[in-house]
């Protein structure tokens, strides 16, 4: 699998990030991630139908929940940003760094994936 390194330059602004894992919302709003605890075939068959918890939750606070609603496949990374900076004013400069970090740590988890065409 390719890493991030071993990727032509690429600009992060002209991507389409997809959402790749499943998630809910909470009362007030606000995104929760769902990772399952296995993720082998076989693993994720026979052991987690008898857990209790078979996801790890991840919650997301305002501004991950504004990017992870504008992760459908179709909105650029330089239209969310723009988004986010009409939404929440200073309160999310460096946007563009927030962004990117937010964004390669959930490819990292492979919550996310990037359309390259």
């Amino acid at each position: 699998m390719p890493t991030a390194t071993d990727r032509p330059y690429e600009n992060l602004w002209d991507l389409r990030p997809k959402r790749a894992a499943e998630w809910e919302r909470t009362g007030e709003g606000k995104t929760v991630i769902l990772v399952p605890k296995f993720r082998h075939p076989l693993l994720a068959r026979w052991v987690m139908p008898y857990l209790r918890r078979p996801y790890f939750r991840i919650n997301l606070d305002d501004v991950g929940t504004a990017i992870w609603e504008r992760c459908d496949g179709a909105t650029t990374v330089s239209s969310i940003a723009d988004g986010l900076q009409q939404r929440f004013g200073a309160a999310v400069e460096p946007v563009e760094g927030r962004i990117t970090h937010f964004l390669r740590h959930l490819e990292r988890g492979d919550l996310v994936t990037f359309d390259r065409s």
